[in-house]
This record gives C-alpha cells, structure tokens and sequence, in this order.
C-alpha cells in the first residue's frame, strides 16, 4: 500500500465517521470537532468529502410526489378529481380538518367563476373553509344556502348567515339564505311549506347551481359534526337512523354504507336538497378529513355525489386500501 492510498483510507474513514456522527447522531460539527481533535471547517470538508464520494446519499422524499400518486390511484378507481394535503399522521384531528379546509379556500378561488350559482352547506367543516377563502372578484355570482339551520334552540341564521357571509364578501356576490328549520316535524309541514312561493324562490335558485360545497356529517368524527352536537335530532332520531343503517349526511340528508338514501325515515323530513337533484350539480365539491370519515366518505362517492374531494393523506391512504 502507498503512502497516498493509506492517506486515503484514512480521510475515508475519518469522513465515514463524521458523517454518521452528524447525520445518524445528529451531532453539531462543533461536538463532532471536539470528538475527532480537529476543527469545525475540518468537519465541513470530511463532509463534504463524504457526500462527493458517494459515502452518504442524501434523497429528498417530496409529500408532494406520494400525493400525486394517489390522486391520479383515486381518479382512476373513483372517477374523482382528488386534491391531497400531506399531512403527517402524528397532527391531531382539529389541526388535520383546518389545513384541509386551509387547502380547500385556496382551491375554490378556482372553481368560483363570475355568473355562477353556488350551493354551500353550512357545518363545522365548511365554517372552517369559510375563513380560509382567497378574495376573487367576481360579477353576477350568487351563493345559495342548502338546507335549514334551525331546530328547537336556535333559528340558526346567525350560524349560516356567518358562513354565508364570507363567501359572498370573499366573491363580491349574492347571498341566498334559506330561512327553515333543518328538520320539520312532520313530512306534511316540510310539503306544504315547499309549496309557498317564498320557499319556491330559493328552491329555483339552488336548481340552477353549478357548484355545490359540502362536508360529510358522520357520528364517528372525531371533530363533531355540528348537526349530531348541535340539538339537531332527539333521541327517536338517532333510534330511526340506526334502524335505517345511516352512516353520514350531506346537508342533513342522510345516506347508507351502500349509498342508497330513498327510503332514510328522517330524509322525509328534512330540508336539504334530494341526493337524487344533488347529483346532477356538475361540479360537486366534497371537504373532509380524518380516517373516522373514511366509510362515510366511501359511502358518499358510491351514492355519485362527490365529483372533486379535498381530503388529508391518511384519508386517501384509508379510501384506497378498504376499496
């Protein structure tokens, strides 16, 4: 062996050394210095040395590569467009729901064009987004209201008028509330209250909407759904849903593990647009996060009344592996 291979052998070994000293110890070059009895820019050129010879490869995994990978698995097995935050899985769920409605405001300022209807489902989830909009000017838009918000404790205008509010401030547009109760007590009350022109009106107003902006409610959230939290249904409520197998809801109109709705006792009674007229918006913008969503949201995609999903990467993970 020469005198300039043994040199080498041993920068090598010095390098091999300060490398897994600084990225598998996580050491500062300093404590690496004091450490090997040499100086902190000796530190810097051993590793330098080791990352140009090949001693450590240093790889960049993008979030961003993992998302679009599964959003095209989901686009292909679903025929939805999927838009995926990254987030990682140790993030608690209030924090999880709030970057996906973060992504959500931003995404509607491409969705929301001038002389559109827009339908918005009030509810913890879209009350989030609400304050995540991006301004867009916008000229002869109107945001209509879904379903009621009232029930035996409040009127619920403050509530959806908030969330209505924003949308229309952020788009310079109309608002169209819709002044009922989210359940009528009787199906004969919700008929005959569909009949008055007042009601007609913004019922005409939501069957021209182009999009349509919703959560999913689900009893299994770990952020509660404000219409199971919020005096919404009573005891007979919960017992008539169980027996009709209801998983979740779009604006208070409840659905089934397999997607079907028709025949959900409490639907008769509730003030949320028919999935049957929900499914024919041509685009329908679903935002929902946490795996505790994931049937619901299944559920939801198998009834066709999701066409775009704004959800987190755990979610999407969930979606394709129960699949």
């Amino acid at each position: 062996m020469t005198r300039d291979s043994g040199r080498q052998d041993a920068k090598t070994t010095t390098a091999l050394t300060a490398a897994k000293l600084y990225y598998l110890q996580d050491m500062t070059m300093d404590a690496i210095a004091t450490e090997l009895g040499t100086s902190r820019s000796s530190v810097s050129r051993l590793l330098s040395f080791a990352r140009e010879t090949g001693l450590v490869d240093i790889r960049v995994n993008s979030p961003f590569e993992r998302v679009g990978q599964l959003e095209e698995q989901l686009r292909a097995r679903f025929r939805i467009a999927a838009h995926i935050v990254p987030i990682p899985g140790v993030v608690n769920e209030v924090e999880r729901l709030e970057r996906v409605a973060l992504t959500a405001g931003r995404l509607l300022s491409q969705f929301v064009e001038s002389n559109m209807v827009i339908g918005i489902a009030w509810g913890s989830t879209i009350g989030m987004v609400s304050r995540s909009l991006v301004q867009k000017e916008t000229h002869g838009t109107t945001f209509v209201q879904l379903n009621g918000a009232g029930n035996t404790q409040t009127s619920g205008l403050d509530y959806s008028s908030d969330i209505l509010q924003r949308f229309g401030h952020a788009f310079g547009a109309q608002v169209e509330q819709f002044p009922v109760p989210a359940f009528f007590d009787d199906p004969d009350t919700r008929a005959a209250m569909w009949r008055e022109r007042s009601t007609r009106r913004v019922l005409s107003v939501q069957s021209k909407m182009d999009i349509a902006v919703f959560g999913l409610g689900s009893p299994q959230s770990e952020v509660p759904s404000r219409v199971y939290v919020g005096g919404y249904l009573n005891r007979e409520d919960y017992r008539s849903l169980r027996e009709d197998g209801a998983i979740g809801d779009v604006a208070t109109v409840f659905f089934r593990a397999d997607g079907t709705w028709q025949d959900i006792g409490l639907n008769a009674r509730s003030t949320g647009m028919g999935l049957d007229m929900l499914r024919r918006v041509p685009r329908r913008v679903c935002i929902v996060s946490g795996a505790a969503k994931a049937g619901t949201l299944q559920a939801a995609i198998t009834a066709g009344l999701v066409t775009d999903v704004v959800l987190d990467e755990t979610l999407a993970r969930l979606l394709i592996e129960d699949d």
